[in-house]
């Protein structure tokens, strides 16, 4: 564009300070890649970046000291295909030659362009700063251990219906139970590395895994006629470790347990290939852990065919035959496992075809949901994402804010709250299906959608464990440990996903009430969909925390069964989300199970759940949530009728069990209802596993620095306290005085008249003021401690006329309200008892200061 002046500057480089400085702060944070050697100054760095324009800066983090190559060459990016043309245009704009960008002086390679080659005078928004999508920006690709091989392969599946219910399997009784052979008597055709189990730890990981060349793992096959199955699934949320060929169309089948563990074996998710038509096949997990499961009543696998999903358009559907799942005659010595078995009939010859638990949703999916919410332009206005925090591999746990915005700073502030989340056991998959049903209709244009926004601020955390996810694990995270059973852990850096949304919900506490907490879960040994919840211990409040499950039963009759619900609160289950948040002071809070298999209700008995129903209950959590909050208390007040009820039934039913007398004439309401009710344990797992033995040091030192900061934090007052104090400080200050000036007068006015004694006289005035001034501080404090409050009733105080003083403060919601359906946020039956909207912001008065208010201070009167 300049040749003279460009020639120029070719001949003269300065190396810039500031530019040298940015490379190296970059490529300490992994965010540039450069050669380990040195690194050059500003002109040769313009020069690689000018002749070489396939190098570029890598937005993923990957492992340092690598140049890393055009991003779609290398892969570590998903692109969008819808947002490919404006993303190669500025690809195509940035490696234009320019003299504006090639020139030694610039110090910022920040510079914009636009779409005729210019560069704009501004700087590109920060990348990452809260991993937010935009249309400008690919999807950051998921992040794994370095241990984990991966495949290169896309793996996409259709979201297909089934056109006619998928019926439970009925067992015929002549099942075959194959022997276990294992190695010794078959072929192995499939195998991965050993993984680390119990005793190791996640160190590291990186985008694409581990280094190097993908090993070849399965058999190569000797021609055509050959007829072995290739199996697979170093892939997104893949997991089988072995394959072992015992006949001709029969295989053994060995489950890879979560990382760094040694157990924890439910979840399956793999791919077979080079699959013969009409010939029946089997297939026999060896090394289930639960001895319990539902394909003891009927359950049958998924399985997914490539052609029929690219010709019939044609999804995932339940398949297999003499199904049985029994107790294997092998162990590991502490322990038996289990088998199941089944056989299938592939449609196709040379197809591709999935098996799996359940229906996969993986962290790529959830990303590619998330980026069409942020760029449509209606639901971006309401639903605002972020990102809660960094996952121990470096992946991001997204948070979404849900809330129409308010007119006044009055009305966003009366809004209660409502937390979902979902997916911290990776292997429940139905979670994540319950959740992009919640997602699909709250984000809609429907009326009661716009009326829900309207009165909550909805937040929602839809994958709490992608590590887990991601590697496919069933129960736990890279740590080794399963998170709901460590919602009260102190380590920020080894359960990040969990520490952060306790501390997220926490700050929430603070500003508005939470109406609802709500985390998704999946069952294995029970049908239909039911909750698990806590027994509030206030009379107040008694049987409310039943209401929501009961109205949900309701309006989804034939998926959710209110009989399968449980509200015991067990000493193992303390560590759980659910259990936490109630202690926090959230009255309705549950776990929602969302079985694998299911219903045994009302028209949809004996038959599998689809998509299709895990998604429909997401918009019957939205619906009830509506009944629930009615200003109409009818269906609130024949709710808790009803369950009175059931509770007497119950009662009557346990003491008939005893052989009891159940007269109870009017306290019969005074029996716990823990007395009355079974375990929820849902699982062989319940019981928590401890930290890993590497984190115990550091728990214990944490735990000795959080006792040591109590025992120096003083207790804080409050202002009406601090003023009360000072007031008392300043009275007793002016009456010491006094009393300390009237003896000096008396003994003033006789030392005028006898003035040889005035020595004696004074020693003997000094000596009657002290002897006068005790008992006149001890009738102060007396005074004090009569007028002065006690403890319990200063707390209770404070809080009561704070609470009386915003409710006259707050708007209702009546302009909030559509006329297809009002609403209140109060779930009292009872019109003349006021909810509970404001919260004391003052922190709680300790015992200590209401008895410190009785002495005076140390420096305001001292004795010789």
């Amino acid at each position: 564009m300049f040749p003279a002046l460009e020639t120029e500057l070719k001949l003269e480089v300065f190396p810039d300070p500031y530019e040298n400085f940015m490379y190296r702060h970059l490529q300490y944070y992994g965010y540039f890649k450069a050669q380990r050697d040195s690194l050059p100054n500003s002109a040769t760095h313009q020069h690689v970046r000018k002749t070489n324009p396939q190098f570029v800066l890598s937005g993923s983090s990957g492992e340092r000291g690598d140049l890393v190559p055009h991003l779609p060459q290398k892969e570590t990016l998903l692109w969008p295909t819808c947002l490919s043309s404006t993303l190669h245009r500025q690809i195509e704009a940035v490696s234009r030659d320019s003299f504006l960008l090639t020139s030694p002086l610039l110090k910022s390679r920040q510079l914009l362009r636009d779409e005729f080659g210019e560069a704009k005078p501004h700087l590109r928004e920060p990348r990452h700063l809260f991993a937010f999508f935009s249309g400008s920006e690919p999807l950051l690709a998921p992040r794994w251990p370095i241990e984990c091989e991966v495949i290169k392969d896309n793996i996409h599946h259709i979201e297909g219906v089934p056109t006619q219910p998928e019926y439970f399997y009925q067992p015929t009784g002549n099942e075959k139970v194959p022997e276990i052979v294992g190695e010794e008597k078959g072929t192995v055709v499939y195998q991965l590395d050993p993984v680390p189990s119990e005793g190791s730890y996640f160190s590291s990981s990186r985008v694409g895994g581990k280094r190097g060349m993908i090993k070849e793992v399965a058999v190569t096959l000797q021609g055509p006629e050959d007829n072995t199955l290739l199996f697979e699934s170093r892939f997104e949320s893949g997991n089988l470790q072995k394959a072992v060929r015992v006949d001709t169309y029969e295989y053994e089948l060995t489950l890879r347990t979560d990382l760094y563990t040694n157990k924890h074996t439910q979840w399956f998710y793999f791919r077979v290939q080079n699959t013969r038509k009409d010939v029946t096949y089997r297939f026999t997990i060896v090394n289930f852990l639960k001895p319990k499961s539902l394909y003891t009543l009927g359950m049958k696998p998924l399985m997914y065919s490539q052609l029929d999903a690219n010709t019939h358009n044609i999804g995932w559907r339940r398949e297999g035959n003499e199904i049985k799942y029994y107790k294997n005659n092998t162990e590991d010595g502490q322990r038996p496992f289990y088998c199941l078995t089944w056989t299938i009939q592939f449609p196709h010859d040379q197809d591709t075809c999935f098996f799996a638990h359940f229906y996969p949703y993986t962290y790529t999916d959830l990303q590619c949901y998330l980026l069409s919410v942020a760029n449509n332009p209606v639901q971006s206005q309401f639903c605002k994402l972020r990102s809660l925090c960094r996952s121990l591999a470096g992946n991001t746990v997204y948070l979404l804010t849900i809330t129409n915005p308010s007119r006044t700073p009055q009305e966003a502030a009366a809004k209660k709250a409502v937390v979902l989340s979902a997916r911290v056991h990776p292997g429940e998959s139905n979670g994540s299906w319950v959740m992009k049903g919640f997602l699909d209709f709250i984000l809609s244009n429907c009326p009661d959608a716009k009326l829900l926004r309207d009165m909550f601020v909805f937040k929602v955390v839809p994958m709490l464990n992608p590590d887990g996810v991601i590697v496919g694990n069933y129960r736990c995270s890279l740590a080794g440990r399963d998170l709901n059973r460590h919602y009260k852990t102190i380590l920020k850096e080894s359960f990040p996903c969990i520490w952060y949304t306790r501390n997220m919900i926490k700050r929430l506490l603070e500003k508005r009430e939470v109406l609802l907490y709500c985390d998704f879960h999946g069952h294995s040994r029970k049908n239909n969909i039911f909750l698990y919840g806590c027994n509030n211990k206030n009379r107040k409040y008694w049987l409310h925390e039943r209401v929501f499950p009961l109205m949900l039963s309701k309006n989804a009759p034939d998926k959710f069964s209110f009989h399968s619900c449980n509200f015991k609160v067990q000493k193992c289950k303390e560590g759980t989300g659910r259990v936490v948040m109630w202690r926090m002071g959230i009255r309705n809070s549950y776990t929602m199970e969302s079985t694998f298999s299911g219903s045994t209700l009302g028209n949809k008995r004996d038959t599998h759940f689809t998509t299709e129903d895990l998604r429909s209950l997401g918009y019957h959590v939205c619906d009830t949530l509506l009944d629930f909050c009615d200003p109409d208390q009818t269906k609130f007040t024949q709710c808790l009728a009803e369950l009175k009820e059931l509770l007497q039934q119950e009662i009557h039913k346990k003491f008939n069990e005893l052989d009891q007398d159940t007269d109870l004439e009017g306290s019969w309401n005074d029996i716990s209802l823990s007395d009355i009710e079974s375990s929820t344990s849902g699982s062989d797992s319940s019981l928590s596993d401890g930290l890993p033995v590497h984190l115990l040091n550091i728990a214990n030192e944490l735990n000795q620095k959080k006792m040591y900061k109590k025992k120096e934090k003083k207790p804080l007052q409050t202002r009406k306290q601090r003023n009360e104090q000072y007031q008392k400080n300043n009275n007793l200050i002016r009456e010491l005085k006094a009393a300390k000036d009237a003896p000096e007068r008396a003994g003033f006015a006789a030392s005028l008249q006898k003035q040889p004694l005035f020595i004696r006289n004074s020693e003997t005035t000094g000596s009657s003021a002290i002897k006068n001034e005790k008992p006149r501080i001890n009738e102060l404090n007396g005074r004090d401690k009569g007028t002065s409050l006690d403890p319990p009733k200063t707390t209770a105080l404070i809080p009561a006329e704070t609470k009386e003083r915003t409710q006259r403060e707050k708007p209702g919601f009546a302009g909030a309200r559509s006329p297809k359906r009002r609403t209140n946020t109060s779930q009292e039956p009872a019109p003349d008892v006021k909810p509970n909207w404001a919260r004391n912001r003052l922190p709680a008065t300790k015992r200590g200061c209401a008895t410190m208010a009785a002495y005076p201070s140390l420096h305001i009167y001292t004795y010789p």
